[in-house]
This record gives structure tokens, C-alpha cells and sequence, in this order.
């Protein structure tokens, strides 16, 4: 018997599911969706998104039976999966521009999205793409946007906080999985937004009118709404988030280049080293764990590695998209993640949303400049970063910061030294129980030391 493994993010959809088979993933679509995804082909919408890469292709394929199938799909491979509350200003910004410039395009072909959630954007190639090809229904005229509520709630909500108020407000999507809620927003959003017309309509004015309503007997009454309305309505939502700017300001750790010990020789003789051992282990991808605004993330997605590069200001995550935006960057992808609290399983049962650990192992990880953050900066015994490292990674490249480095004395100055066991001695043997040592380097006019090491 062919066996297949349900994807647990997309048991929510009644038009159809995905699965994985043979290590690949493939979408079901039912034949309650049949009329619909007929019409996505054969009016040429399906081909007009994905020659513009705002859609994700796919392929027909047969390869087995599934009971009450109309079709089998096989969707273009994303390589790693990341989620809205892990993604910087832009990207939540780039992601719901897409959502409604999708929108837009499929009411030339008569066609609506109806449903609008940022879990269906993933980032491919450097830039967002909508993955859900059953989220299309024919338009019917007088019909209301029926994802409103959800858009404003997974996309105008977060960038207005962010935008308004602070940019770690996006971090409330991890919380309010199915989207910040409206009336939450409206509450922690300034004053002054009551003179923004967008915000004022779409998120005051709505949160303003569910409170009006709530707990009230309401008849149900069938609204209807012109086209023009309609694509009124949409045009509202493009302008008002086109217009909004990130609201950062100054972050520990966002202009940490220009703020480091190294010298200009010895900054190159680290490349250098690191340069070597992309060479040595060839990985297809790599996660950069601490990597700032991304300039060693650079040396990996410059030889065509697909590079994820994390970090836990977003000021710095920020940067790094912008850069790799401008530079049309295709094989980086920068978010935002807190090593010492990581994504984890959250959602129904707590498996609609995959952890960190899930979404691995990575074939390599950069762990540069980050351990004496963790070691020190958040207590995490040495032993516990290896292991943790090991259940993420084929390979490690890490840089061992000695408490004679003046960046370790500027952690020092806020705390006591407590940390007997931190030295290069102990960081051997603590690392080379999950990791066989294949060689390290001191780096010139430094004390610091580049290990390469391969997971047990």
C-alpha cells in the first residue's frame, strides 16, 4: 500500500490538502474544487502569476491513488519554510503587496482570493511568492472581500504597529496565530493614527464597529458591493500599506560592524578561513545564526547556497533584506529568531506551525561571534549549545571569543563573572561530545579561533 504523509498546516482547507510522498510534497485537490481550479487554468490566470513569479507553478502528475481525488498536483519546492512573526518590516510589507497585487489580477480573470492568509507567502528566490494554488474562487458580482477581516488582521495590523509604534510588535503573530486582533490594535495603536485615513478606516472604524455589534442580536443580512467598490476596497488597503515606513530607531547590535576589534587584516583572514571551508564542505544550505546584517551570509549566497540568515534584531534583519533586496539577492533570506526562545510548534494540536528544530537539519551552520552572547549573555551552559547545535546541523563553523576579547569585557561590565568554565579548554571538550573537531584556526591579530566540526 502507497503511504502518504498529510501536512499538518493545511488541514483548514476543504478544497483540498498536501502531503508528502517519497520525501516530496504534493497538493490533493477535491472535487468540490474542481470547477474552481478549472477556471484558474483555463483563464489563463495560473499562467499570467507565475510568469510573473507572484504564483508558485506546479506540474500534474499521477503517481497514486487518493480516494475522492480530482487532481494531483506537484507545487515547485520551497527551500525552507519561514513564518510571518519571524519575518522584518519589509518583508511582512513585500508579502502582503503581493497578497493584494494577486487580488487585483485575478478580477481582470473573474476570479478572488478567498482567503488571504501571510501562511500562504513564502519567500523563494529572494523575493515573496503565494503558495496556496486552491485559495482562488470564481468573483461573483455583489459579493463582499470575504478575507478582509483576515488580511487586516495577518497583514494591516502587524505593519501598523510596527510601523506606528514598535517593530517587535510583529512578534503578537505568534500569539494571535490566526492574525493580531483588530480591536487589540486599534487600542495599542497612537492617537495620532485617528488622522490617518487608511488606518482610521480599516482598522478604527472596524475596530469601532465589532465592538458595536458584539453581543448584540443581529439579523444576518446579505451585503452586497459593486465591483468598483470592491476594487475600491483594495486599491484602499495597497495605498495604505505602500505608505507606511519601518519605525526602528537605534538597536543594540544594528551597526555592529562598525563597532568591532578586528582589524582590516585580520576581518579578511576570517572570510578567508570561512571562504576555505564553504569550499571544503560544498552544504546546499546554510543557516547563520546571529548574522547580523549579513555579511558572511554574503560569502555563502554568493556561491549559490541557499543561506538563511538569522538574527535577533530586527533592526539588523531589516537591514540585511533591504541589502539583499537591492542586490537582488536571490539565495538569502534573512529573519528574525531569539536563539535562546526559537521558534516552536505552535497551532492546533501545537503542530500547524513547524519549530526551528523541525525545519532542520541545516547541512552547515555559522555560529560566528554569537557564542559568548550565549554562553554568557543568556547562561546557556556550553554543553547545551553543543547539543543544540548538533540537532541543527550536519556541520558547524563557530568562533570562540575569548573573555580577554573587548567585546566579552563590554558584557562584563553589567555583570559578574560567574562563568568559570569559560575558556577555549572547556569549550573543546564540552563541544567534541556532539562533535568531532576537524580543525581550527586562530585569526590574525585576534584571539579568537574558527573550529570547523561535523556532527556525530
Amino acid at each position: 500500500m502507497n503511504k502518504y504523509k498529510i501536512e499538518s498546516s493545511s488541514f483548514r482547507d476543504k478544497s483540498g490538502f498536501l502531503f508528502y510522498y517519497k520525501n516530496e510534497i504534493y497538493r490533493k485537490i477535491e472535487f468540490s474544487y474542481k470547477n474552481q481550479y478549472e477556471h484558474l487554468m483555463n483563464s489563463k490566470l495560473y499562467k499570467e502569476l507565475t510568469e510573473n513569479d507572484l504564483l508558485i507553478d506546479h506540474e500534474e502528475v499521477n503517481i497514486l491513488e487518493i480516494e475522492n481525488s480530482y487532481k494531483i498536483i506537484k507545487p515547485k519546492k520551497i527551500p525552507f519554510i519561514s513564518y510571518p512573526y519571524e519575518w522584518s518590516f519589509s518583508e511582512l510589507k513585500d508579502a502582503a503587496l503581493l497578497t493584494l497585487e494577486i487580488q487585483k489580477i485575478a478580477m481582470k480573470y473573474d476570479m478572488t482570493l478567498k482567503d488571504a492568509s501571510a501562511y500562504n507567502v513564502q519567500f523563494l528566490n529572494g523575493k515573496p511568492i503565494f503558495i496556496d494554488t486552491l485559495s482562488f474562487e470564481k468573483y461573483e458580482n455583489g459579493q463582499i472581500w470575504k478575507p478582509y477581516k483576515q488580511f487586516c488582521q495577518h497583514y494591516l495590523a502587524p505593519l501598523a504597529l510596527m510601523s506606528k509604534k514598535d517593530s517587535r510588535l510583529n512578534l503578537l503573530s505568534k500569539i494571535f496565530i490566526d492574525g493580531i486582533p483588530i480591536d487589540l490594535t486599534a487600542m495599542l495603536l497612537p492617537k495620532t493614527t485617528l488622522g490617518n485615513f487608511g488606518l482610521m478606516a480599516h482598522i478604527h472604524a472596524h475596530a469601532k464597529s465589532q465592538g458595536h455589534y458584539e453581543d448584540k442580536d443581529v439579523k444576518i443580512k446579505e451585503r452586497t458591493l459593486s465591483k468598483r467598490s470592491f476594487e475600491g476596497i483594495i486599491q484602499s488597503l495597497y495605498s495604505s500599506i505602500n505608505k507606511m515606513t519601518w519605525k526602528g530607531g537605534k538597536t543594540e547590535w544594528g551597526d555592529y560592524y562598525s563597532d568591532t576589534n578586528y582589524t582590516e587584516k585580520s576581518f579578511e583572514e576570517k572570510k578567508n578561513i570561512i571562504s576555505s571551508a564553504l569550499d571544503q564542505i560544498k552544504p546546499k544550505i546554510i543557516w547563520d545564526l546571529g548574522a547580523n546584517t549579513g555579511m558572511f551570509s554574503r560569502l555563502a549566497s554568493s556561491r549559490g547556497i541557499n543561506t538563511i540568515s538569522f538574527d535577533i534584531d530586527p533592526l539588523a534583519v531589516e537591514k540585511n533584506y533591504q541589502m539583499a533586496t537591492k542586490n537582488n539577492d536571490q539565495n538569502i533570506l534573512p529573519l528574525i529568531l531569539d536563539l535562546s526562545n526559537p521558534s516552536s510548534s505552535i497551532g492546533w494540536n501545537n503542530d500547524e506551525r513547524m519549530s526551528l528544530v523541525q525545519r532542520g537539519p541545516a547541512d552547515l551552520i555559522f555560529a560566528l561571534a554569537l557564542i559568548h552572547h550565549l554562553a554568557i549573555s543568556n547562561n546557556v551552559p556550553l554543553y547545551k549549545i553543543a547539543e543544540f547545535f548538533s540537532k541543527i546541523s550536519k556541520f558547524l563553523i563557530i568562533e570562540f571569543v575569548p573573555k580577554s576579547d573587548s567585546q566579552v569585557k563590554r558584557l562584563f561590565l553589567s555583570r559578574d563573572d560567574i562563568f568559570d568554565d569559560y575558556d577555549e579548554k572547556n569549550f573543546e571538550i564540552e563541544f567534541s561530545k556532539f562533535f568531532k573537531i576537524i580543525n581550527s584556526k586562530k585569526i590574525l591579530d585576534s584571539e579568537r579561533i574558527i573550529y570547523m566540526m561535523e556532527s556525530k
